[in-house]
């Protein structure tokens, strides 16, 4: 009778058929058998959680991240150009070279200021944003969430008119909608032998916008360049060269060619440094959020040393058995190492299938945990978004995928080397 080469001595290769199998049966074993069946389901619950959770909250921050950066990098720009181009001329000439530069899409001069907003229904204070008719219809931000109205009349006029372009929740608390007329107080207008003299006109509401953040659609009103500069008594110069790029993550590296293209006068700064607090704290939050969770998995993982540790001396008297037919310390080694690494394997799968369409369907749940509580749990005023967005990053599940493996592999490999280094004798001898 012929025996098999991997408990004779023989070649046989590491992983092999026979060592699956045993590994295998061991954990299906029932508790009479020896088997620990309960502890291994509980390992693979804990992995499948810590998993899913950890990759369902990197994926909301994600989202949370892409949402606030498309919103309001879309709404204010990625680059800024300030210092002495700003003027007339100058600055047509530095707008027209910067836009030449490779992978800017608008560089559109601005004028940003207060003002005191008055309607039928409230006073109240307001931005605006002087911008030129043809640079606000390429803000696809604000071109294309028009609630009421439309932009064909926005400067159409002598001055560049006087219909403007007004935020959703803004026009809703003045109490006017499209067509409907504001009145505009600017705090320092023409320059007179006196000083700067209170400014106030009244204009045509042309179209109300709304870009899901409140902080824009309830404060921001949009304004020709012209009549900006008129109104706020700029003459005829500007407060920035807002500048839009193809990437935004790519700005910091483009502040060298626009720098170049605009001038030796021109003071060039990225989103980043403007909003360096409020980014870096994102970051941050990020990166602890990452490493909080990250534990979760080291804990979950743990229990399956207390699996192996009874399944080990549960499976005494077959491990004896096995040694003495020939079996090396090798192949114990793996064939525990397999039964610890396979919870965390299945564990790991089923918590990035649990993250993973937990982020895909995160619009449902929210809806139906909405309807079940009757409480809106994403509300747009305290959280700048409408809704909570999800966005998996399949670089980052591969991470936790593998740190995940990695932490199963780590805590299996103990108990399956104690049971390696068992000897047949002492283990048999009281058998």
């Amino acid at each position: 009778m012929s025996e098999h080469p991997a408990v004779t001595g023989g070649r046989a290769p590491p992983f092999g058929l026979w060592e699956r199998m045993l590994a295998g049966r061991y954990l299906r074993a029932k508790k009479h058998q020896g088997g620990v069946a309960l502890i291994s389901i509980i390992s693979f619950v804990g992995i499948m959680l810590a998993v899913g959770v950890l990759i369902a909250t990197m994926s909301v921050m994600n989202g949370f991240r892409a949402e606030l950066l498309g919103r309001i990098l879309g709404f204010q720009g990625h680059i800024f150009v300030t210092g002495g181009v700003l003027d007339g001329a100058e600055r047509d000439r530095a707008a027209a070279a910067i836009v030449k530069v490779p992978g800017v899409l608008q560089a559109a001069p601005i004028i940003e200021a207060q003002a005191i907003a008055i309607g039928p229904s409230q006073i109240t204070g307001a931005l605006v944003r002087g911008i030129g008719p043809a640079d606000l219809r390429t803000t696809k931000l604000v071109a294309g969430n028009i609630v009421q109205g439309s932009l064909r009349d926005f400067g159409a006029g002598e001055f560049g008119g006087d219909t403007v372009v007004v935020g959703e929740r803004l026009a809703q608390s003045l109490g006017v909608r499209a067509g409907d007329t504001l009145t505009l107080i600017s705090p320092s207008g023409a320059a007179t032998a006196f000083g700067g003299t209170p400014q106030q006109k009244a204009y045509t509401v042309g179209a109300t916008f709304s870009v899901g953040m409140s902080q824009y659609d309830q404060a921001y009103i949009y304004m020709p360049l012209s009549q900006a500069q008129l109104f706020f008594g700029r003459e005829d110069t500007a407060d920035a060269i807002e500048v839009r790029v193809v990437d935004p993550d790519h700005a910091a590296k483009m502040k060298a060619a626009i720098t170049k293209a605009a001038g030796p006068a021109a003071i060039v700064n990225d989103w980043t440094q403007r909003d360096t607090a409020f980014w870096g704290a994102l970051a941050v939050e990020r990166v602890a959020m990452r490493l909080i969770l990250g534990m979760l998995i080291v804990i979950a993982a743990l229990n399956i040393i207390s699996g192996l540790v009874m399944l080990v001396k549960n499976k005494t008297r077959d491990v004896a058995i096995l040694r003495t037919i020939g079996a090396g310390q090798g192949s114990i080694l793996r064939i525990f190492f397999m039964a610890g690494a396979s919870i965390g394997a299945l564990g790991t799968g089923a918590g990035v299938a649990l993250g993973v369409l937990f982020a895909i369907y995160i619009g449902p749940i929210q809806g139906f945990v909405e309807w079940a509580t009757g409480t809106q749990v994403f509300a747009s005023d305290v959280y700048y978004l409408s809704r909570l967005p999800a966005k998996v990053d399949w670089g980052e599940v591969a991470a936790i995928s593998a740190f995940s493996l990695g932490m199963a592999c780590f805590w299996s490999l103990l108990p399956a080397w104690r049971a390696s280094k068992l000897d047949p004798v002492e283990a048999l001898r009281y058998e």
